[in-house]
């Protein structure tokens, strides 16, 4: 049996993470869940939040919540940066992983598939949409390809106004 000294500690034996179903954001009532879609704080806070969607929780034996994310990006911050057809509210769900504090998520939000997201009647602060999938580390996108209109052929941006024309029905 081993000896200690007087009020020494004894180390307790480190008990493993675990996996959790849930977390509420602190300060707030919201509870997200893996599979969820959050905003996170930047570190610089004149960025706007980052996007990503929970793909695991686990909390330590202290109760430290580290959330296991995939990252939405930006247009601006893909390698081709924005181009006139991408939407205000266009996210790219990328092949980025990451592990975060939980206390860095700031709300919930809600990344809808193209095709849903104009169907929505009103579009509120935290919509948004994706369409592609993209590469970080190579820039490339999935698909490679989407519909173009008109005669500019450029891809629809649902912040513009299109219009259909009435002899070839073509927007």
């Amino acid at each position: 049996m081993a000896k200690t000294r007087p009020g020494g500690l004894i180390s307790k034996p480190k008990t493993g993470k675990r996996d959790l179903d849930s977390y509420t954001i602190r300060g707030t009532t919201k509870v997200v869940r893996v599979g969820d879609c959050v905003l996170m704080r930047p570190s610089d806070t004149g960025r706007p939040s980052y996007v990503a969607r929970i793909e695991g929780m686990e909390a330590d034996s202290r109760n430290n919540v580290k959330v296991r994310v995939r990252w939405y990006y930006r247009p601006e911050e893909s390698l081709g940066g924005r181009r006139q057809f991408h939407g205000a509210k266009e996210l790219f769900l990328s092949d980025h992983y990451d592990v975060q504090s939980a206390h860095t998520i700031e709300g919930k939000c809600t990344v809808h598939s193209f095709k849903n997201y104009t169907k929505l009647e009103n579009v509120g602060a935290e919509d948004y949409y994706c369409r592609f999938e993209y590469k970080a580390a190579t820039g490339g996108f999935t698909p490679d390809r989407v519909a173009v209109y008109c005669k500019c052929e450029m891809p629809y941006n649902p912040d513009d106004l299109m219009v259909q024309c009435e002899g070839c029905k073509d927007w």
